[in-house]
């Protein structure tokens, strides 16, 4: 997101050539402050990210005094103790020179684990070295605490938009999208669709394709995922449905024990189908995808499971993505999710409830095609509308707060 949110605005200023205009009047000088490769490395200590911090703040000073940046921009990280004093060091290292501090909040739940999982010592230095905040940005009015912890001077609310990754979706994907629906709501119903019903629903329309597609860990959803999968088929066997679910799950494990933790799984018999007289896994591990593969494995599903309650989840950009292409969405009552839905969509569930993740996967399948949350997507979380709302917040730091 902070990649988008700079090309959006116009790239590194130090790249461009001297006059050229700022895209909605925000002008930005970047220091690639990546300390950690992926979410493993994320809280955990590394000498060399120590060296990183006095580096990054260095160029960040650098910035401020070469090219009279007044504005420091941050995202900060969730609940996690190193990273948590890597930022008291940022803090403790720029602030002082800056005119105000932005803080972007990508990530969650740090004033619950300030709150809960910390000492009073670790309380008081946060406060100390971030608050007041001029700017905190929030991702929803559910993830507003954090912000609110640090008593920001202003708040203001930003959902995340993304550019739209298949603009030819009316032609290209709803038509095999809604005969695809067709077909599986005829048998779903007792009834059999005709020839050229499943001649425009192409390969296997009686396999509800269900994508899970995120880290592979038990907070985001993956346990629940598989469990939901196994219940849906025993209730379709059970009602002699000829339809059933097939699960792809995308992305990389977090830990060799979590891997094993999912092979054992997926090897058990309610996580089998019968194919040719034979035993047959309905869960496929893709690994991890992206780009054409990413994208093709949004196109061939019907339905997308994301059964999240991850601690530092704020916003679920995933099931973002899975609206862009028209897919349902079984989700949870989790932080920012339960803002991003029409009201009264169906396919939002409690945490950690398999038997709900079940009926909703099922429900959905007869139910919705997901065109509605297209237009969602498109009314709510394309990038444009995202790049103005977030060059709108930038601009009220200079502006005196209430």
């Amino acid at each position: 997101m902070v990649q988008l949110m700079l090309d959006g605005f116009g790239g590194d200023a130090r790249k461009k050539p001297p006059g050229a205009p700022h895209p909605l009047g925000i002008e930005c000088y970047h220091v690639n402050a990546r300390f950690s490769r992926d979410l493993v490395d994320v809280g955990k200590f590394q000498g060399l990210k120590l060296f990183l911090v006095f580096w990054f703040c260095a160029q960040a000073l650098w910035l401020r005094f070469r090219y009279g940046v007044k504005n420091f921009y941050y995202v900060p990280a969730p609940g996690k103790r190193v990273a948590l004093y890597r930022d008291w060091l940022v803090m403790f290292l720029c602030r002082p020179f800056f005119k105000n501090v932005i803080l972007h909040w990508h990530a969650a739940g740090l004033a619950q684990w300030l709150e809960t999982e910390t000492s009073l010592y670790s309380r008081a230095a946060t406060y100390r070295l971030f608050r007041p905040v001029d700017l905190s940005i929030v991702l929803s009015h559910s993830v507003a605490a954090d912000a609110e912890k640090l008593l920001s001077r202003r708040i203001h609310i930003v959902n995340c938009g993304i550019p739209d990754p298949c603009p030819d979706f009316v032609e290209t994907i709803l038509p095999r999208r809604q005969a695809r629906f067709a077909a599986r709501t005829k048998w779903l119903h007792g009834r059999t669709p005709d020839a050229a019903e499943l001649d425009r629903a192409g390969h296997d329309p009686q396999i509800i394709k269900v994508l899970f597609l995120a880290h592979c860990m038990k907070e985001k959803g993956l346990a629940d995922t598989l469990e939901a999968v196994a219940l849906a088929n025993a209730e379709l066997r059970r009602t002699q449905a000829p339809v059933r679910l097939h699960l792809t799950v995308a992305g990389k494990f977090v830990s060799p024990a979590d891997q094993m933790e999912f092979q054992r799984r997926i090897a058990q018999p309610d996580l089998q189908t019968e194919s040719g007289g034979a035993a047959k896994s309905c869960v496929t591990y893709a690994g991890f995808v992206s780009g054409e593969r990413k994208r093709n494995a949004f196109i061939e599903s019907d339905c997308f499971c994301f059964p999240t309650y991850y601690g530092a989840e704020s916003f679920g950009l995933v099931a973002v993505e899975a609206m862009a292409f028209g897919l349902p969405v079984v989700t949870t009552r989790w932080r920012s999710l339960t803002e991003m839905f029409p009201p009264d969509y169906p396919g939002l569930v409690a945490i950690q409830s398999p038997a709900e993740v079940a009926a909703a996967l099922l429900k959905l399948a007869a139910q919705e095609t997901g065109e509605n949350l297209r237009e969602n997507f498109l009314n709510r979380f394309t990038f444009p509308h995202y790049l103005e709302k977030l060059a709108e917040a930038l601009h009220r730091v200079e502006t005196k707060p209430v």
